[in-house]
């Protein structure tokens, strides 16, 4: 291993592990890229999902992004902590969960909140509750573009409920989200034409509440995978997200995007039960486990390290005969999916100039923080 490689921790044997660890002067790059992608920053609304961080967040808002988007009470509420001027919570709200935005709203009075909604008895409930405590809730309708996790079919109906909840009390139509995770291509030109074919329903319900009189709604659409064709259309909010940290999914599938991996897992050998065996202080307790298994880490620099097996607490990995590794040994991990990652994690130790500089809280990870 190159003492010059970017990722390498002089100060490593006072870290313990399993550790994330994470790079400012790349997330700082990751920003700029994502600023350079558009034309216009205003139009940014990236996701907190990934980082849930206030040391991340304020980053952003140094850079002049002022727009965000989450999908817990708690990432907005960090939000809201860094005093972000305007947060979409991507998410319907219901029950207790309605109770706390109210109260997050009354809270950060600085903090423009919104949320999402796709029928019409929850607006009711929304309608109620902002009533309720005499204040107005931003909303936009969630449309269903073939995600069919939740919302709307963009059409007729989806007209008609935008149209409905503009009557209700203390509810503000702002206008509509369109998120299409479901197109993941790794070809850019399929993405491309699946992305404007999914995308095209909701231009009409636009148009159709213009002609109607409505003012003209706004519309935050796409994710990373996506981004970077939403973000030619001059009137769309963008909402990326994984894009500050980066992971080795999308590096490998969306090679027209230039982020640079700025978060990454730090493992040691801890056994080496036989000749061509070594176990890993890599549980899934610390990497997202969600895919199958020998696409969870990429190790960075043992990248023959075949991965066995998975358990809690322990990485399984093979390796030729013969070699060089011994229990101490550290490896240097990217995740296949950083958000969940992160999530595992209470804090990400930064790295500057190859050294242990301090940590940033991912305090969203945390269903709940005060609220």
């Amino acid at each position: 291993m190159n003492e010059l490689d970017w990722y390498f921790i002089k100060d490593i044997e006072n870290l313990d592990t399993p550790a994330l660890v994470v790079y400012p002067d790349r997330v700082k790059e990751n920003i700029n890229i994502l600023k350079g992608m558009l034309d216009n920053t205003d139009r940014l609304r990236p996701h907190v999902k990934t980082h849930k961080s206030e040391e991340v967040t304020k980053l952003m808002l140094e850079a002049g992004i002022g727009k965000f988007k989450c999908a817990t009470i708690a990432e907005a509420e960090m939000l809201g902590m860094c005093n972000a001027p305007d947060v979409l919570l991507a998410y319907q709200p219901v029950g207790p969960k309605l109770k706390r935005f109210v109260a997050l709203i009354k809270e950060y009075p600085g903090t423009k909140f919104s949320c999402l909604a796709d029928n019409l008895n929850a607006v009711r409930e929304i309608s109620e509750a902002a009533t309720n405590s005499n204040i107005s809730i931003a909303v936009y309708l969630d449309l269903n573009v073939g995600q069919n996790r939740t919302g709307i079919k963009p059409g007729n109906e989806a007209l008609q409920l935008y149209m409905d909840c503009t009557k209700l009390s203390g509810i503000e139509m702002k206008g509509l989200h369109a998120y299409d995770g479901h197109i993941h291509d790794a070809d850019f030109n399929t993405r491309m034409v699946q992305c404007n074919a999914s995308f095209e329903p909701v231009l009409k319900v636009q148009a159709g509440l213009q002609k109607k009189g409505y003012a003209k709604p706004i519309i935050i659409a796409g994710g990373s995978p996506t981004f970077p064709i939403h973000a030619k259309c001059t009137d769309v909010e963008c909402s990326p997200g994984t894009f500050v940290y980066w992971d080795k999914g999308y590096q490998t599938a969306f090679k027209e995007q230039q982020f640079l991996p700025a978060a990454l897992v730090i493992t040691r050998v801890i056994s080496l039960p036989d000749e061509t065996t070594l176990c890993l202080d890599l549980g899934h307790k610390s990497i997202a486990a969600e895919r199958e298994l020998k696409s969870r880490v990429y190790l960075i620099n043992a990248p023959e390290l075949e991965v066995l097996s998975q358990s809690e607490e322990h990485l399984v990995v093979q390796v030729a005969a013969h070699h060089n590794y011994k229990v101490g040994d550290v490896i240097y991990g990217m995740p296949y999916h950083i958000c969940p990652t992160v999530a595992l994690y209470e804090r990400a130790i930064t790295i500057e100039d190859n050294q242990v500089s301090g940590e940033w809280k991912n305090i969203a990870r945390d269903r709940k923080i005060i609220t």
